[in-house]
């Protein structure tokens, strides 16, 4: 049996296992797809408004358009499983792009990467809108090289479903040559949501997605909430895990929260900023592309992980795509990040959903668990960002490739 068969059969594999234990697993997996892109999509399709068009939304207005294709597959066995069947096409599509002719080690070993990495991180990564967005921008990612415009549309359309793939965007902006072509496509894609939006009548709410977020408190999981998680732990009075009833999530309270909550969005800005700077200085520099993107494009997508305060358990799928794209260049280099990005992806599924409902109730074991999957993410964004620095320049940055990118 060849090497593509056997990727083949263990895709098959971990897409079916993951889309079960969103079924049996506790914490409510899938509780995203059952409860808000559901009704979401059936309100629309029968007029009773659309979100991001007739009124404010958390997403940007391109999110609909999964949860509408997902409709498609309703008359299988309901929403969840027609859910589960659109993120496996999309990641067929994307793995078939991935593995090519099965010969290139790297691109092998991205593939098992990637696989190991969905079955470690379980549902979430598959019941949410990163199940979508991680699997464009793993292709728009493979095709940066060869093919930038339609790379560039994709990690666009991409950013307008879920916004992180704009890290994905900057790191391509700053490391490929042909940045016309990025620009470019981006721009067609933003144009053409922007005035599709407005002409349905939804200006007002055009960037609500944005604007929604200034606004939102400390989430539960986000790394910056451990000093208040751990204060509720100890029963510290003050300090306490409460649920916010508009945006859906656990968020926690505690002395000076405000504050934080105010220097969080700048210092997040602060950090890209400063990682997309040095990627530039590197660029101008003369680093390759392939020395030059992996490990800025992880940064940027970390930086927005650990300085993020909202920290939802499907955003460590957003590191997929770097470590994918690292391990096909140059596997060697990349093996051992990528080994500690599964390690990550195995305490969050712990965390969520294994032991979510213990968490709720302020249980040391899984906010241990949190803890140390939070401090590995520092520790591979401090680690990213040491390899970014650095990236040999000119002539030295020459990378040699068994197969190119697609």
């Amino acid at each position: 049996m060849s090497r593509r068969a056997v990727l083949w059969i263990g895709f098959a594999i971990v897409h079916l296992v993951v889309g079960v234990l969103g079924f049996v697993l506790p914490g409510q997996a899938m509780g995203d797809v059952t409860n808000v892109y559901g009704p979401w999509s059936a309100a629309a399709m029968e007029g009773r408004g659309i979100v991001g068009i007739t009124e404010a939304w958390v997403y940007p207005q391109l999110a609909l358009v999964p949860m509408f294709l997902a409709q498609g597959f309703t008359w299988v066995a309901g929403y969840e499983v027609a859910w589960a069947i659109l993120v496996t096409i999309c990641d067929a599509l994307a793995f078939a792009l991935l593995v090519g002719n099965g010969r290139a080690r790297g691109r092998i070993a991205g593939a098992w990467f990637w696989l190991a990495f969905i079955l470690l991180l379980g549902p979430v990564g598959m019941y949410r809108l990163e199940g979508v967005t991680v699997a464009l921008s793993v292709t728009g990612c493979l095709w940066l090289i060869r093919r930038p415009w339609l790379a560039s549309i994709l990690l666009a359309v991409a950013t307008w479903i879920k916004v992180w793939p704009a890290a994905l965007l900057v790191a391509a902006l700053i490391a490929v040559r042909q940045r016309l072509a990025v620009i470019g496509g981006a721009l067609i894609v933003s144009a053409a949501t922007l005035i599709a939006v407005v002409a349905s009548g939804g200006g007002r709410y055009v960037f609500g997605f944005i604007t929604g977020q200034t606004d939102r408190g400390l989430q539960l999981e986000a790394p910056v909430s451990a000093y208040y998680l751990w204060r509720a732990v100890l029963g510290i009075p003050g300090s306490f895990i409460y649920y916010d009833r508009d945006l859906l999530t656990f968020q926690v309270a505690g002395p000076h929260v405000e504050a934080v909550i105010a220097v969080m969005t700048p210092l997040l800005m602060i950090a890209v900023l400063g990682v997309a700077a040095l990627g530039a200085y590197k660029a101008w520099r003369g680093a390759s592309f392939l020395r030059l993107f992996p490990p800025l494009a992880l940064s940027l997508v970390l930086a927005f992980v650990v300085f993020n305060k909202v920290g939802s358990p499907q955003y460590i799928a957003w590191i997929i795509a770097p470590l994918v794209i690292g391990l096909v260049v140059d596997r060697g280099r990349w093996w051992a990040p990528a080994w500690l990005g599964l390690g990550i992806a195995l305490l969050t599924q712990l965390v969520y959903p294994v032991m979510y409902w213990a968490l709720l109730n302020a249980g040391a074991i899984p906010t241990a668990v949190l803890t140390l999957r939070n401090a590995l993410l520092v520790v591979l964004l401090v680690w990213m960002t040491v390899r970014l620095a650095r990236v040999p320049e000119r002539a030295r940055a020459r990378l040699p490739l068994a197969v190119p990118l697609a």
